[in-house]
């Protein structure tokens, strides 16, 4: 496997991504400015170059957006701060007399000093009228992933498993950091 540092303030993210790619990987809470980009890609650019910087090791970072169709990009990127402003019902009001659709984006980048590597994955989904289950974290409870009738809060484990691997692109992350 290759030597890697998974730079995250989430200690529980961390854990997770080690138990999904199968073998323990090094966690490092270093304190990242994030850009304020829609651009997804962009702010985990920004966020590969400063963790690296900081850390000077290779280094894995990742970041998500959630995409409301009716408001473009928005909140996108900036999700996190438009739950902790408006909260999760305020979210759904967001969407009151407009299309519900939306679409969960994550990327990861791997940065070694001399290459960067990307990997994407997105999922399609609805927005809920209202907040609605106990699991998850951020904006699981309003989010309902297509061909599911609830919110990933909602989701049996297998199903939460299943959504966020489409999500997350975690067996490109292992395939790369296995490969030689």
């Amino acid at each position: 496997m290759k030597d890697v540092v998974f730079v995250t303030g989430n200690q529980k993210k961390a854990e997770y991504l080690a138990n999904l790619i199968g073998h323990p990987i090094e966690h490092v809470n270093v304190d990242l400015k994030e850009i304020q980009s829609l651009d997804l890609k962009e702010v985990v650019n920004h966020k590969l170059y400063q963790a690296y910087t900081k850390v000077n090791r290779p280094v894995l970072v990742e970041d998500v957006s959630l995409e409301f169709t009716a408001l473009g990009r928005l909140p996108g990127t900036l999700i996190k701060w438009f739950l902790e402003e408006l909260s999760a019902e305020g979210l759904c009001r967001l969407l009151d007399g407009k299309e519900r659709t939306a679409i969960a984006r994550c990327v990861f980048g791997y940065y070694d000093g001399h290459t960067e590597t990307y990997f994407e994955g997105s999922m399609n989904g609805t927005i809920a009228e209202h907040p609605s289950g106990e699991k998850g974290y951020g904006w699981d409870s309003v989010f309902i992933p297509e061909g599911y009738s609830g919110t990933r809060a909602e989701l049996s484990k297998e199903d939460d498993q299943k959504t966020y691997l489409r999500i997350k692109p975690i067996d490109n992350v292992r395939d790369f950091l296995n490969a030689d």
